[in-house]
């Protein structure tokens, strides 16, 4: 967004907010926008089936960005099998899950990532972004906004943007400056 007038920073940032646009396509499954001030998960022990775990996820992750859906939710099955306490995965696998339109089978894994993540803030971020996403596809605003709003705490960004666009006073106050932003120019 241009600077039209000599803005304090945290003004633009405003407005920047104010004009993100919701396409109604959900962003990208593996890379939700969330801030370095989201304190780092506590690691994992790195046990044999763990790392077994981890291995599957990351092919998982790369399949999925190849758009190889169906191999995809194998690995993370599999990933699942091995280690079923990671909540990484469950959230991995509800995103190839969306991806291929199974919206109730995302859901359900979003759940569980959200069960098992109390001590992984990033894991819960994205899944809570993730499950907002999905609810507010519902329309299922309160849900949407209940999950946004947790995950703003969080750090994330991209919730607080949701967050802004879900608010009808901010939804009208986008539209009224928008319009006299196009006057202006």
């Amino acid at each position: 967004m241009n600077k039209p007038f000599n803005l304090s920073e945290h003004d633009q940032k405003v407005l920047e907010s104010l004009f993100v646009p919701f396409e109604g396509a959900l962003p990208s499954p593996l890379n939700l926008d969330i801030e370095a001030e989201i304190k780092d998960d506590i690691p994992e022990v790195k046990t044999p089936l763990i790392e077994k775990s981890i291995k599957l996820e990351l092919e998982g992750i790369r399949l999925t960005e190849e758009r190889k859906l169906d191999e995809a939710i194998s690995k993370f099955e599999k990933a699942i099998e091995v280690a079923p306490s990671r909540s990484s995965v469950y959230n991995n696998k509800a995103q190839a899950l969306r991806l291929k339109g199974d919206d109730d089978g995302a859901l359900k894994y979003l759940n569980r990532a959200l069960e098992l993540s109390s001590q992984q803030a990033r894991t819960r971020c994205q899944a809570l972004c993730q499950r907002g996403l999905l609810y507010r596809k519902m329309e299922n605003i309160s849900a949407a906004k209940d999950d946004f709003e947790e995950a703003s705490k969080l750090g994330s960004r991209f919730a607080r943007n949701q967050l802004v666009e879900i608010n009808p006073y901010s939804a009208l106050c986008n539209q009224m400056l928008q319009a006299a932003f196009q006057k202006l120019q």
